[in-house]
């Protein structure tokens, strides 16, 4: 691998990391923000995710990137799937709305997310072994 493509791959899970943070950020801070219940509880447990998929994005090598880039895209995905379920037919009989806080920049984070993620796991899963 040459140097440019070893700098792409790192600044895809840079970027990818950002974006991890960055929902799972979202999440912690509607649970500070008074989203309680069944919802807080589900949004605690997605920013920790969020949280610790981000560092092994940066932290992790090898097999250990592989997967952890893998579980972070499958992570991305299950967030805004559960999100527009949420939107439209309803998921665990909460049903939400695009007007309440965060909702549109919710669904952009995680769209961007979905892509970069997506190419970020391609480019690990197609790098040659050390």
């Amino acid at each position: 691998m040459n140097e440019g493509d070893r700098r792409g791959l790192w600044a895809l899970r840079i970027l990818s990391a950002v974006l991890l943070l960055a929902a799972g950020g979202i999440h912690l801070y509607l649970v500070f923000n008074g989203v309680g219940g069944l919802l807080g509880v589900l949004f605690v447990l997605n920013g920790i995710a969020g949280i610790v998929l981000a560092i092994a994005m940066v932290a992790l090598r090898g097999r250990w990137l592989q997967l952890a880039t893998v579980l972070s895209l499958l992570f991305m995905i299950a967030s805004l799937g559960a999100l527009l379920l949420a939107l439209t037919v309803g998921l665990f009989g909460i049903t939400e709305t695009w007007d309440f806080m965060l909702v549109p920049e919710t669904v952009i984070v995680e769209s961007i997310g979905v892509v970069v993620l997506a190419a970020t796991t391609i480019a690990v899963l197609r790098r040659p072994r050390e």
